[in-house]
């Protein structure tokens, strides 16, 4: 891992091939084996094997294994590898690229909590619509058991990882530097509180600070370790449509989330919905629908609301459709312009005469006036008013204002009605508390 940089595909082959340790004995020797030089040399484009040799060469001299383990132990990471119990076996899908080890600091379990994960990624400089959906979708998809997976950047990643946190769950945070290094420093209260509850995980060694093609490469990390990946707000050339590209390139799921066409943020999700690449993705539901088991994690179906006109029969809706809404109508006209026969016209303008929909007047029938009216509050806790107090019966209440008396004595005061707070949208986790 000292030897090679991120996402080295020459040396990830040969590893896979001949081991950790005679690879190790092969750069310090500086002769690869004749089988692997021939076969590197087939590639449509082979690589330089003896600059690779040369750096390897170089790094591994500098190395230090022991100092490694021990500054991993002291800020509480461990390193895990490939055939550890705690390894993910999604990530041998990478093939050639797949990470050499990965160093772990958290108290979650890397394998179990990317058992059914789901990749949320997006723009660093979001907007507040992109910020408020991912956080409503780290939220929903933590409630529903589905563990978040992000870069741990501003913006969208940032805000799926707080959402998480705030629905009591655990997150996975890849890192494109060593898990001793906060990056962005502003996120070190963010970092600590997702060790307590989840992982941090990277496959730099201790030490390694970020450089910009580190973040592209792992990228593919993100895409590996989760099921389907949605993309919040990305503009054209958005890291995070390299994730969705990883994303493709593995067979995963990858949905994306709809903006303001005049936002140029949401560009690159319409892009990848217009050339189908993605799915439309509106709620954490729809995400789960996507990535989930077929049959059991299905999303709800949106319906239009109900009105009563609904439960009318044909006939009957046709008479109403014929019936004017000023003047009036008798019921011959009514029944020539329905297309129905008179004895069903009159039997149905009866039945709406009695459901409230029309009104007799005195040219014939017409529809009935609909007063305005308030739509009842929703049943809920916060919006229930407060208790009215029972009276108590040994109190005379006072008069009414509009009876008269004598003129010397006044009327009594009407008790003041204290201030009632202003009404307050609550989130979800302000109701549930």
């Amino acid at each position: 891992m000292r030897a090679a940089d991120v996402g080295d595909v020459t040396m990830g082959s040969l590893v896979a091939e001949y081991g950790a340790a005679q690879a190790v004995e092969a750069i310090r020797s500086r002769t690869l084996p004749p089988e692997f030089v021939a076969k590197q040399a087939r590639h449509e484009r082979p690589p330089n094997l003896t600059a690779c040799l040369n750096a390897w060469y170089t790094r591994l001299a500098t190395a230090n294994p022991a100092a490694d383990l021990e500054a991993g132990h002291r800020s509480g990471a461990r390193l895990i590898i490939p055939g550890t119990p705690e390894w993910p076996t999604q990530l041998d899908q990478l093939g050639r690229s797949r990470p050499l080890g990965l160093w772990v600091h958290g108290t979650a379990d890397l394998r179990f909590s990317c058992l059914k994960s789901v990749a949320v990624v997006g723009a660093r400089a979001a907007t507040s619509y992109g910020s408020y959906i991912a956080a409503e979708f780290g939220v929903g998809l933590s409630e529903a058991g589905w563990t978040v997976v992000s870069g741990g950047a501003f913006g969208v990643d940032g805000a799926a990882h707080k959402g998480a946190l705030a629905a009591d769950a655990p997150t996975v945070v890849v890192l494109a530097c060593g898990v001793d290094i906060c990056y962005p420093s502003a996120h070190e209260p963010l970092f600590a509180e997702i060790r307590e509850k989840g992982v941090l995980i990277s496959e730099c060694p201790p030490g390694v600070h970020p450089t910009r093609a580190r973040f592209l490469i792992r990228n593919r990390l993100i895409a590996a370790l989760s099921q389907g990946t949605v993309v919040v707000e990305a503009a054209l050339r958005s890291g995070a449509l390299n994730t969705a590209t990883h994303a493709l390139s593995l067979n995963r799921h990858l949905g994306a989330v709809p903006g303001p066409i005049t936002s140029a943020m949401s560009a690159g999700c319409h892009r990848l919905l217009r050339e189908r690449k993605a799915v439309c993705i509106t709620s954490p539901e729809d995400m789960i629908d996507l990535v989930g088991v077929l049959g059991d994690d299905l999303a709800p179906q949106l319906r239009a609301p109900a009105v009563p006109r609904d439960k009318l029969n044909e006939p009957t809706r046709r008479v109403l459709d014929a019936v004017p809404s000023r003047g009036g109508a008798g019921p011959a006209s009514i029944a020539v312009a329905a297309g129905m026969s008179l004895d069903v016209t009159l039997s149905a303008l009866g039945g709406l005469a009695a459901a409230g929909y029309i009104e007799r007047v005195s040219n014939g029938w017409r529809l009935r006036k609909q007063t305005a009216s308030y739509r009842k509050a929703p049943d809920s806790t916060a919006l229930e008013p407060p208790p009215t107090p029972e009276p108590d019966p040994t109190q005379i209440p006072p008069p009414p204002d509009d009876l008269s008396g004598p003129e010397d004595i006044p009327p009594a005061p009407r008790p003041s009605i204290p201030p009632q707070a202003p009404f307050r949208a609550h989130t979800r986790h302000e109701a549930d508390t």
